[in-house]
């Protein structure tokens, strides 16, 4: 499955693809896939749609979390400028506060 992330295809041809995958892992009889390819099968299509023009929130869902990390390590931080300075030096290092 991982070559279709890699060629240049269409959303067909992934569709085929991810259904070739799909019928080699149910003819192997192994059970632990069955949750995931129950998944993978209600949300095809909008998987599939990665495929459109090859571009994700997977930015996004990144700093989503980079946020939410840093609000569990920062509770009990009341001053909300301290903590979008705390932000700031996660993200863009502390390379910002230097004073080369």
């Amino acid at each position: 499955m991982r070559a279709i992330f890699e060629k240049k295809l269409s959303k067909g041809r992934a569709k085929k693809e991810i259904n070739r995958w799909e019928e080699e892992v149910k003819r192997s009889g192994l059970r632990c896939f069955d949750k995931f390819l129950k998944t993978l099968e209600e949300w095809k299509e909008e998987i599939t749609n990665y495929f459109v023009d090859r571009k994700s929130s997977g930015f996004v869902e990144g700093f989503n979390n980079k946020v939410k990390v840093l609000k569990r390590r920062c509770y009990g931080i009341s001053n909300v400028v301290h903590f979008f300075k705390r932000l700031v030096i996660d993200v863009e290092g502390y390379q910002r506060f230097a004073t080369n």
